[in-house]
Parts: structure tokens; sequence; C-alpha cells
């Protein structure tokens, strides 16, 4: 018998909402460390489903901080290629949301993976430009909404409405 996980609108079940597990206080960052946000406590019917795309992709914890350096190019300051670890990871999200009925998603702003509208600008100097991370361009390209950390109210709503 196929057990299935329950979709978003299911009678009874919670919303569910990808979220980057740092966020959520997982010690995932490329720096061991995380970046938890009170912004997603109290709401009783959002399930939040943690993920690092990082991690996922098979990168360890701590690793070397990695931007993007053109696109679907992400590279480590010594110039080593991890691209691949990326768009893996990038992968592993959209399965967890195609797989679980997801559809909205928070995400780290300004990482690599996870930017929603800011990312670094590729020359390791800690300037943000405009753009997205591997796994929210993923997410958006598969139509899955994505929001920042500052936007968790926005996410919620949105999630609350495409279960009606």
């Amino acid at each position: 018998m196929r057990h299935s996980l329950p979709v978003d609108g299911a009678i009874g079940a919670p919303l569910r909402i990808l979220v980057s597990a740092c966020l959520l206080g997982a010690l995932v960052r490329y720096d061991g460390g995380s970046c938890r946000t009170a912004a997603l406590a109290g709401y009783d019917d959002i399930q939040w489903i943690p993920i690092c795309p990082e991690v996922a992709g098979g990168l360890p914890v701590p690793r070397p901080p990695a931007q993007i350096v053109a696109p679907g190019v992400v590279q480590t300051e010594a110039g080593d290629d991890v691209s691949a670890w990326f768009h893996a990871g990038a992968e592993c999200a959209l399965q967890c949301c195609l797989q679980s009925g997801i559809r909205v998603a928070v995400l780290k702003e300004g990482s690599p993976s996870c930017g929603v509208h800011e990312i670094h600008d590729g020359n390791l100097l800690g300037r943000r430009v405009a753009g997205q991370g591997v796994t929210a361009q993923r997410l958006l390209a598969a139509g899955v909404a994505v929001f920042n950390e500052h936007e968790v109210a926005d996410a919620v709503m949105a999630s609350r409405r495409l279960a009606l």
C-alpha cells in the first residue's frame, strides 16, 4: 500500500510551506551557524518544511562561502566550481515541493541558493545586487511562489489563498 503526504488544502491538514532550514535555527549555513527568525512563529495552521538546498545537494557544514559568478555558475572564494551541488540541491527542494503539494516557499535572502530578490554580486566583496539564487530560480520556474524571511506574512497569506 502506497502512502503519500496530504497536500495543502486537504481537510484537517496543515498548510505546508517550504522554508530555508537556517531560518528555523538549523546549523546549516556555510559558516556552521543559523539565522533563526521569530517571524516564523505563531502560525498554528502552517507546517514549516525545512530544507537547506546546499546540504541537500551534498555540500558539508561548514563549507567555503560561494557566490553566483555567472548565470548558473557558483564558485567559492578559491574559484572552485560548486555549481553541480547547488543545482542538485535546487532539484531536491523542487522534488520536496512536488511530492508534498507545496506551492509556497520562504527562503533566506542573499544566499546563492535561496536569494529571492538579491544575491551577492559575485566579486566576493560583500556587495548585493538584484538577482535570485539557484533554488529560488528553480522553484519560481516550476510555479512555486517564493518569499524571503521579511515576507513571511505574505507567504502565509499566499499559501492560505492557494488552499481555497
